[in-house]
Parts: structure tokens; sequence; C-alpha cells
């Protein structure tokens, strides 16, 4: 099955698409200026691309952590980028009370991993007739997702996506098996392979999350080969000046190397 965003589609038979962008929204000019820089790589590679970015960060490890704008300023600022970038644009909702409000401005709606079994948040997601994303719980099988499939079918969407974001593994570690974006493939639905948030380390550094982003290309490269049909990266021009999940982002700079490297194994298996 095919997923349509914006002007194109994903899913089996498309080309690989790329969900990037900051983990938050930190301000408005720099939130336009990953979006400009992220079209213009992704133009150059011939690859499609959903800019991504928080307006709230609700699970944040600590009290202090910066949790983004808020949803009026966010939505604003993404509805900036969808107009002026040309980009379509993806952002979690955290409460039913959100998602309206979201819908008149996103493309895709996100369902954070932690909330991934929240019936009437998936409900209402489904219910805004725009495609949703829903993370696999890091706490979840990959079968267990068919029942978050089948939530959001009651509502007669079938315009979903899954993501496989890793697995918890004891503590401040995740892994990932690439036995679960088989098995999500076989609802159907598209496949989403987050490889920036599968190199966290949860809560490593005490009052935030570590991370290993050595291991983002290699396992991103395993995820096309095992049948992942978009990649979802969350990118930095300065991830140590970042205020969320610098440990664990994609350097901007990297990004235009990454994508061929990623469309020479698309190209291997497909």
């Amino acid at each position: 099955m095919q997923v349509r965003v914006g002007e194109f589609k994903v899913g089996k038979g498309c080309p690989v698409a790329i969900i990037a962008g900051p983990c938050v929204i930190e301000s408005a000019k720099s939130a336009m200026d990953h979006a400009i820089s992220i079209k213009k790589i992704a133009d150059r590679a011939g690859v499609p691309v959903i800019f991504k970015a928080s307006y709230d960060k609700a699970n944040r490890s600590s009290i202090g952590s910066y949790r983004g704008p808020g949803i009026d300023d966010g939505l604003k600022i993404l509805s900036d980028i969808r107009k002026k970038v040309g980009l379509p644009v993806l952002s979690d909702v955290h409460d039913v009370h959100q998602v309206d409000r979201a819908a008149e401005v996103l493309d895709i709606i996100q369902i954070p991993a932690f909330l991934c079994r929240q019936t009437d948040l998936l409900v209402k997601a489904g219910l805004t007739g725009k495609p949703v994303n829903v993370k696999k719980g890091q706490f979840m099988s990959p079968e267990e997702m068919l029942n978050v499939v089948k939530k959001i079918e009651s509502t007669g969407c079938h315009d979903i996506m899954l993501t496989e974001r890793g697995s918890t593994f004891g503590y401040n570690m995740l892994v990932n098996d690439f036995r679960s974006i088989v098995i999500m493939g076989e609802t159907g639905y598209p496949v989403v392979y987050d490889a920036t948030h599968s190199v966290q380390r949860p809560g490593d550094n005490g009052t935030s999350t570590g991370g290993d982003p050595k291991y983002i290309l290699p396992l991103a490269k395993a995820a096309i080969a095992c049948g992942a049909d978009v990649l979802f990266l969350e990118v930095h021009e300065h991830p140590e000046k970042a205020l969320s999940d610098g440990s664990n982002m994609l350097k901007m700079s990297e990004l235009g190397r990454f994508i061929d490297e990623i469309k020479q194994v698309e190209k291997a298996v497909r």
C-alpha cells in the first residue's frame, strides 16, 4: 500500500523517501534555515523529503529541558516552512486536544513511541483524514503494532505508516531487531526506519539522552536492505549545540553523503 504525502507517494514500489529535520523547533529562523538546507540537499540527490520538527517535546528527560515554542508558535513556523520552502511537514501530537489544530497544518501526524498504545489519540488522529505515522514503542513487539493499525483503521483511515525506532535492551540502551521491518511491512503499510533515535542511549547522561551517531549510516543501510520504505533522520547544522537530542543527530554537512550511500543500497536491493 502507498501513502500520498504532498506531491509524492511512499511505500512499496516508490523511491525511498527521507523524513529529516531537527528534533525540536529552536526558533523560526533555525527551523527555516534547516528546512532550506535539507531541501537543497534532497533536491540535488533526487530524493523525496518531508520536513520534521517538534513544536513541543513533552517527554524530555528533565523538567529543565527545552521543550519547544509550543503549539501556537510551532504550527505557525511549520506552516511558513510548508508554504515558503514547499516541503510537506510532520510533527508529534501528544494529546487528543492538539490533533485537530495540528491537522490544519501538518501533512503527517506523528504519534510518539511512548503514546503508541493510546487508543483515543490514535483514533482522533485517524479521524483527521491525514496520514498518521506511529512510532513503535520501545516496549512493544512488531506483531503488537497490528493492534495499533486496527485502531486507526476503525476510523476509515488507511494512510498509515509504522516506524521502527529500536527496542529497550536493559538500561540506557536500544537495539534494533530488523525482523521488525519485515513483520510490520506485512500489514501492507509503509515502514519507516528511525535511524537516529535507534542509536540513542536513553537517560545515559542523567538529565539528558546520550547516543552513538557513528552507527546511524550502517543501521540505515541495513534497514533499507530489509525493506524499509522511508528513513527518519534528525539532522542539525551543529548537533553539539542542539537543544534536544544532539548526541544522536546526523550533522547536516554529512546528509548529502548519507543519502548517496543509501541510494546505492536502494539500487542494489530494488
